[in-house]
Formats: structure tokens, sequence, C-alpha cells
């Protein structure tokens, strides 16, 4: 499939911004099953610097600074993308315990290895209540996939989708407890207890298809940037996503815009404003089907 996006992050300021430099992951990232045709992104006002690095995970990051007093920043990304099915697993689907196991003998300190996503991070800490919770669905010798398939449709059915009722900060501690969040607290819900049996688990973030195909319903997340878990399901099986928003794998309604530990990693836009006084923000993505492959 190929798809059309239009993400537009939108500031307005109650007093004047002398400045800003901001940090902007909003590149989709070239993956086994997906590849970026084009892609753009327009700000206004225009910076006075800017520059791009690929992070330690993959992601590219851009770099802007800007140095005129401002009351609306605009930063408009548009993309085409294309995506894949991903290839059926090569190898079996192991026991859970054999995965921890080898995640843990595991020596790859690259950026595509278990190690980094096996400990608590910035904004997810792990919690015994959270790893008791996901242990219900890790029967002995259950296989990883088949585990994880059977979490996250657990925290589908058991979580409401209440935007609104969490921020960005929001600990999963919290969010646990209340039942209820958006994807971004899903996802770290379950990437915390993953960790917390010791399996490697990374937060994606992306979007998903804006229109669904005929007959099927509007996945939940579709208005904004969405965020899912990867699994490393071993060395022959690599990593494989869940979506415990809408309890499906991640497939070809799923365009991958960064990875990381957690949100801290992935932010698509974070920034230092100078200024002072109240400031509102609108986000709206548009992820329209243009071709099917």
């Amino acid at each position: 499939m190929i798809y059309d996006i239009d993400h537009l992050t939108a500031y307005s300021y109650e007093a004047p911004v002398t400045s800003a430099s901001l940090a902007l992951r909003l590149t989709p990232r070239a993956t086994l099953s997906q590849r970026c045709l084009s892609h753009r992104i327009r700000i206004a006002p225009d910076p006075e610097r800017a520059a791009s690095h690929r992070d330690f995970y993959g992601n590219i990051v851009d770099l802007v600074s800007i140095d005129i007093p401002h009351t609306e920043l605009h930063i408009r990304s548009t993309a085409r993308v294309e995506v894949t099915p991903r290839p059926e697993l090569a190898g079996p689907d192991c026991p859970w315990e054999e995965i921890g196991a080898a995640a843990l003998a595991n020596r790859d300190l690259s950026a595509a290895g278990p190690s980094h996503f096996m400990f608590a991070s910035p904004r997810i800490a792990l919690s015994r209540e959270v790893t008791r919770y996901a242990r219900e669905s890790f029967g002995r010798g259950r296989g990883i996939v088949d585990a994880c398939t059977d979490l996250m449709t657990r925290i589908r059915a058991d979580f409401a989708y209440k935007p609104q009722t969490t921020q960005v900060s929001t600990a999963i501690a919290d969010a646990f407890a209340q039942r209820a969040g958006v994807c971004q607290d899903f996802a770290q819900i379950m990437i915390g207890g993953l960790r917390g049996l010791g399996l490697p688990a990374a937060y994606v973030s992306g979007y998903l298809r804006t229109v669904p195909p005929p007959g099927k319903k509007r996945l939940q997340g579709a208005d904004a940037t969405h965020a899912w878990v990867s699994v490393w399901a071993g060395v022959e099986n690599g990593w494989i996503g869940l979506d415990p928003t809408n309890a499906i794998l991640a497939g070809t309604d799923h365009i991958t815009l960064a990875v990381g530990r957690d949100f801290s990693d992935v932010s698509p836009v974070y920034g230092v404003f100078v200024g002072s006084g109240e400031n509102q923000l609108k986000v709206a993505v548009d992820v329209i089907p243009v071709e099917a492959i």
C-alpha cells in the first residue's frame, strides 16, 4: 500500500515567543516492510539554522532554530510511504522463557539488539502491579508471539480509550490504576509489563491509515500520531509489532516514524521556547491510501 501523509503541528502563543529550538522526528523510517518515497518539512516562521542527523536508534532527527519573535508556529510534514506486509515468522514461536534467556545472553549492542529495551527507561518505570497483570498471559512454555498477542488483547478489553484523561507526562502506574488512557499509555503499560518479565520491548511512534478499507472499522488513534509496541522474538524472528490500542498485529495500516525505549526517545516535536504566557497546540493528521501494491 502507498500512502500520502499530511501531519500539521500548530502552536499559537498568548505573547510573542522570542526564539525556539526544535528537534523533529517526523521522517518515516526505512524498515523491512516500509519505504519512504518522498518527504518534506515546512516550518513557518522559517528557521535560521537547520541540520539533520540519525540518533542512536536510527531515527532521522531534524534540528531547527528560530530566532525571530513570533506568535504562531506551524510545522507541516508531508510524505509518501510504501508499506508492504511483514514477512511470516522465519522460525518457530519460541517459548517466552527461552526468549528472555536469549536476550540476556545476546551480545548485540547495536540499536537492533535487545539489550537497550529490557530495563526501566525515563518514562517507563517497572511496577509489580503491571508485571503481575502481564504475567497472566505468560503461561509456562507459551510462545512469545502467542503470549504477547494475548496480553495486547487483554489490554484492549480491560482499558478504556479516553482522550484527555492522561497527559504526555502521565506515569504508567497512574494510567494502569485508572484503566484508561490513549495509545501512548497502552503501549507503555504493555512495554512495562514485558520488561518486568525480562522481555525486550520497544516503543514505536507512527501513524494509522485514516480511511479504513471497505467493511472494516476505523482504528482508534487514526486522527493523530499513534503508538504501539515492538517485541523481540529472538534472533531468527526479530522484532514483531503489536498494537494494544486496537488489539491487532502492526501491519500495512501502520506507518512507522521512530523507535525508542519510550516516548522520550521518539517525540515527533520536542523543543525549548523562550517566552511567557499561555499557548495552544493543535495537531492534525491525515493518512490517505493512494495506491494498492
